[in-house]
């Protein structure tokens, strides 16, 4: 009989001493992560490479358990972290320790103006992705707003590429310090939901260098993203989830992304486009007739036993296949299996503040005719609230964005605590409903549909109002199927559920309406003259009711401003006015090349409902004159601008200063003007601050699609200042040798 001793020599011989000569480079956290990657790729064998490469779950993909190499979880965002989901379904998996902080929608997020929100937007929900154990975040969403009728546009951070630009790169970055990687999406031209799986995007190039890729390229070479989504949408007629020409000449040549591109959810068409344009990772693929998520359905997956048939009888070779792998090692050693990575916090107090704060400075006050608000306590006592977006939870639907909250303040709620403050009695009625929602509780359930008579409804809240001092109407969209939803584009510019007809009626009864709208879009507002105030609120989360009611009552002075323009009509928008949207099922024309948002307004001399970048405040701002250090400056040189802003009003206060630069003369159309800067500044009253702003080369390029490159003219060029696209304070012409 062998000895303990003996035995445990032999053991130590056979097995531990191998191991520890061995010392496999991909383990050692101090090494270089490009020698980890090649290290552990030459250990791998094929099938392994190819189990990477596609999805296990709903939401992960295999790691090499026999190398320690761990598997891939992704969640849903960007607003908060999705709740745990079945194995191989869509519907909540019953978890009792899942439910998240909701953080406001990017749209909230974009009217901040702010990166410092941005990048606490990114740190706060980077922490809780991170305390999940997810390392890969699908978010943020950084495509163009094109029409307000997109049922996705509350994902996104508005028309302008400029302010997407600036607005995505702090979130991408703090996101990221968590060892989580931000997934950017949708690449690319995702800009409706209506047949948005199959419908061929035509634009010109122009258009796709200046309006739809900065944000990306941004993404990419400023914020280090380490993922990208593609999107379901076609462009040159092929899929864009294995789109040649985005993803290989444009992402991963020219930008140089070295990160992972990640198909959406069903996006992946083909095997061998997916083998050979740039797709790295395939998600939610529905194969051979099977059904949404029968587990079998992976190893139908295109990247899984077709291609591993194909790479085993030599019709295609291994060099794609590692590519693809590399950037799968090289992510995983950035986020869970890297040194720096910490364990994150959830739904934190940390959180809440951020999600009030985000929330508080993106709120936009619209109107506020007669300074109705912020509410009096000496002036109102009878507050009626009127609304089902007073009560309605915003975290439920809309799709993907669907989360499993914590905690919701909901409007009503924070008006009721705020209001008690002032000696203030609130009133609440419905006066309108819509239809209910699934939650992502087991399996979808619906709540039981209450069933409301809409006439009864609104003639109470009418007859209520008539006996208050002042009414707060709450209402909006509702992230309904066919209003801010994915997978739905919304019918019209119109409020649903009988809104409309509600305020006019609430506006004759009395003369103290204050509307507030819940949406991510712009709304129709034919009563606009009705009221006295207007107020956009978004979607904001967790927090919605407190950081609204912090607005309504003076706490905090209003200071966000719109980052895409509100439309009177339809047929203000390009898209509609030229009749290209949402196309015929099969192509969709971009006809109004690079007008898009205030640049179309400004081309064709259109008064919009209310203009890119405006926003009110309870105090005043007074601008000085803008001045430059040069009149005249070479392409290569820089000239600095230079303006005073002043707070002449009696409350602290939050302005955006926004910069804009017009060619005056150029070889080829431009708009009238583009947003080339901007920077958000407090000012106590009486307090003045002077804004620089320095503009170089890239700020007054144009992208020449004949030449294929990026230009800047000699000429006469104009800097433009002021507190909205509209509203111009200051004006420097200056020319450029």
């Amino acid at each position: 009989m062998t000895s303990k001793p003996l035995t445990l020599i032999v053991f130590i011989m056979c097995f531990v001493l191998p191991v520890m000569a061995e010392q496999p480079v991909y383990l050692d956290l101090n090494k270089p992560i490009e020698d980890r990657v090649e290290d552990a790729l030459s250990r791998m064998t094929l099938e392994e490479k190819v189990a990477m490469i596609h999805a296990q779950s709903k939401f992960s993909s295999p790691g090499v358990p026999r190398l320690g190499i761990p598997e891939n979880w992704a969640t849903d965002g960007p607003h908060g972290i999705r709740q745990e989901v079945a194995w191989d379904e869509w519907y909540g998996a019953g978890w009792t320790n899942d439910s998240c902080m909701a953080f406001p929608a990017l749209t909230c997020l974009a009217a901040t103006w702010n990166p410092e929100m941005s990048a606490l937007y990114g740190k706060s929900i980077g922490e809780e992705a991170r305390y999940r154990n997810k390392n890969i975040l699908l978010g943020p969403g950084v495509n163009i707003y094109r029409t307000p009728l997109n049922g996705r546009n509350f994902e996104y951070m508005g028309e302008d590429p400029f302010l997407a630009s600036k607005m995505v790169v702090p979130y991408i970055r703090e996101v990221q310090k968590n060892g989580v990687a931000a997934c950017v999406k949708h690449f690319a031209l995702n800009n409706q939901e209506k047949y948005r799986d199959h419908v061929n995007v035509v634009v010109d190039d122009r258009a796709l260098n200046e309006i739809y890729l900065p944000a990306f390229k941004a993404a990419v070479q400023e914020g280090g993203a380490w993922a990208i989504m593609g999107a379901y949408n076609k462009y040159k007629g092929e899929h864009c989830c294995h789109n040649k020409y985005l993803l290989n000449d444009i992402l991963k040549r020219d930008w140089g992304f070295d990160g992972v591109v990640i198909s959406d959810w069903g996006g992946t068409h083909d095997t061998n486009e997916a083998i050979y344009n740039g797709l790295d990772m395939e998600f939610g693929t529905w194969t051979d007739g099977l059904k949404e998520g029968l587990s079998d359905a992976y190893s139908q997956y295109y990247l899984a036993t077709p291609y591993l048939d194909k790479l085993k009888s030599g019709e295609v070779g291994m060099s794609e296949l590692d590519d693809k792998v590399r950037r799968i090692l090289r992510l995983v050693f950035r986020t869970n299996m890297s040194k720096d990575r910490h364990f994150g916090s959830f739904v934190s107090d940390e959180h809440a503040l951020a999600c009030r704060q985000i929330a508080e400075e993106g709120i936009v006050l619209l109107k506020n005719d007669n300074h109705i608000l912020p509410i009096d306590g000496g002036k109102v006592k009878k507050l009626l609230v009127v609304g089902e977006n007073g009560v309605h939870s915003m975290t439920i639907g809309g799709g993907s964005s669907s989360l499993k909250v914590k905690y919701e303040v909901s409007p009503l709620q924070g008006i009721i605590n705020r209001a008690k403050q002032s000696g203030i009695e609130v009133m609440f009625e419905m006066g309108y409903a819509s239809p209910a929602v699934a939650a992502q509780d087991m399996k979808g359930a619906v709540a039981p549909e209450k069933k409301f008579d809409l006439d009864e409804l609104r003639d109470k809240a009418v007859k209520a109002a008539a006996g208050a001092d002042m009414v707060l109407f709450i209402g909006g969209l509702n992230k309904n199927a066919g209003q801010d939803c994915e997978g739905n584009d919304r019918e019209g510019l119109g409020l649903p559920y009988g809104q409309d007809k509600l305020i006019s009626e609430l506006a004759a009864a009395n003369p103290n309406v204050a509307v507030v709208i819940l949406s991510g879009n712009a709304v129709g507002m034919p009563w606009i003259d009705d009221v006295s105030a207007i107020i956009e609120a978004w979607y904001n989360g967790s927090e919605a009711g407190n950081a609204l009611a912090s607005v309504l009552f003076g706490d905090v002075s209003p200071s966000g401003k719109l980052p895409f323009t509100f439309p009177k009509r339809l047929d203000d928008v390009p898209a509609h006015k030229l009749g290209e949207y949402p196309g015929d099922g099969s192509d969709v024309v971009y006809k109004e090349s690079i007008f898009v948002g205030y640049r179309w307004v400004d081309k064709e001399g259109i008064e919009p409902l209310f203009p890119f970048g405006h926003g009110l405040s309870y105090t005043t701002f007074e601008y000085g004159k803008l001045v430059a250090d040069k009149d005249e400056m070479s392409v290569s040189d820089e000239i600095t601008f230079k303006i005073s802003v002043k707070n002449v009003g009696d409350r602290v206060g939050k302005e955006v200063v926004q910069l804009y630069i017009s060619d005056k003369k150029s070889s080829l159309p431009r708009p009238v003007k583009e947003l080339k800067g901007f920077q958000k500044i407090t000012l106590m009253p009486g307090e003045e601050k002077q804004v620089t702003f320095t503009v170089g080369k890239n700020e007054l390029s144009f992208y020449d699609d004949n030449k294929e490159a990026w230009i800047a003219e000699p000429g006469v060029f104009e800097a433009l200042v002021g507190s909205s696209s509209a509203e111009i304070k200051g004006r420097v012409v200056f020319s450029v040798k």
